[in-house]
């Protein structure tokens, strides 16, 4: 159990890095000590497991990084670059894990997760390819509706803020789409994006090996996969109870696994609870410290 919490909270750590990586190789500058910037990530880490599909700690690194100076526009291109890093890893992760359920015969949770995964893969993708090629502006009818909740100076201040960000964010997806350097750096985080996943798949094995049957790295490594990419339904706040469904049923369509049957039974059960509050519930805590 401390095994598979310490492959977690090293997940986090390596995304951490990443993030102190980006700032320094797209800004060209250190906005704050390693310490402070790797607090930064992981308190974005806790929001971010406290809301539906993930979301909201790419706001908290946007204001960090806007409060120690970074232009709005480029804040949010350092985030999304890292989301793009975990969605084009954690894709490419679901997509095989679905296609080897489909062949193994589970064609329920095989379709499920890749049908889940295709619509984030194409929404993010889509966005850097638009905003390499045109600048992005808020729809006209986005400031009426931001005038039901605020006056009207207010919601104009703020269309005209967020539209400025978005500016700053396009300038910035054309400069990286012309830089030989700045792929190199996303290439960079692609390689720690996937070593922090495969941690993800560390922390199962080593709790699904203390009983029967042996699992190895790599259906470990594709049933978490699994299980992150059904927890991004927007149901749930931090995939709880999706996250545990997802690595049981794709467990359950695993063939080729000796003694297959002991694998869903109620101590491989318990497993998968385990492993759900020492990679969720466990890091939830430290970061919010």
């Amino acid at each position: 159990f401390l095994a598979a919490a310490a492959a977690a909270i090293m997940k986090m750590l390596l995304q951490a890095l990443r993030f102190k990586y980006f700032i320094r190789h797209f800004l060209g500058y250190d906005v704050a000590s390693t310490g402070k910037t790797v607090a930064a990530r992981l308190a974005g880490e806790f929001v971010t497991q406290t809301t539906p599909s993930y979301v909201g700690g790419e706001l908290v690194r946007i204001a960090w990084l806007s409060r120690n100076g970074v232009p709005p526009g480029k804040a949010a291109w350092v985030t999304t670059m890292e989301i793009i890093a975990d969605v084009f890893v954690g894709a490419v992760l679901a997509f095989i894990a679905g296609a080897l359920a489909l062949y193994r015969g589970g064609s329920v949770v095989g379709l499920a997760v890749i049908l889940v995964t295709i619509p984030t893969l194409a929404f993010w993708l889509g966005l850097i390819l638009f905003s390499a090629k045109r600048t992005l502006r808020l729809p006209s009818f986005s400031q009426k509706i931001v005038e039901t909740f605020l006056s009207k100076k207010k919601a104009e201040n703020l269309i005209n803020t967020s539209n400025i960000a978005i500016a700053d964010l396009c300038n910035m997806s054309r400069e990286i789409f012309n830089s030989k350097k700045s792929i190199g750096t996303f290439a960079v985080g692609i390689a720690i994006t996937v070593i922090a996943f495969i941690f993800q798949g560390v922390s199962f094995m080593v709790l699904a090996n203390a009983v029967e049957p042996r699992i190895g790295l790599f259906e470990s490594l594709m049933a978490t996969s699994a299980s992150t990419a059904l927890a991004n339904l927007p149901i749930t706040i931090g995939g709880s109870g999706l996250a545990e469904l997802g690595i049981w049923a794709y467990l359950a369509n695993l063939s080729g696994i000796p003694n297959l049957e002991d694998v869903v039974t109620d101590s491989q059960l318990n497993v998968i609870i385990a492993w759900r509050i020492a990679t969720y519930h466990v890091p939830l805590v430290i970061t919010w410290i």
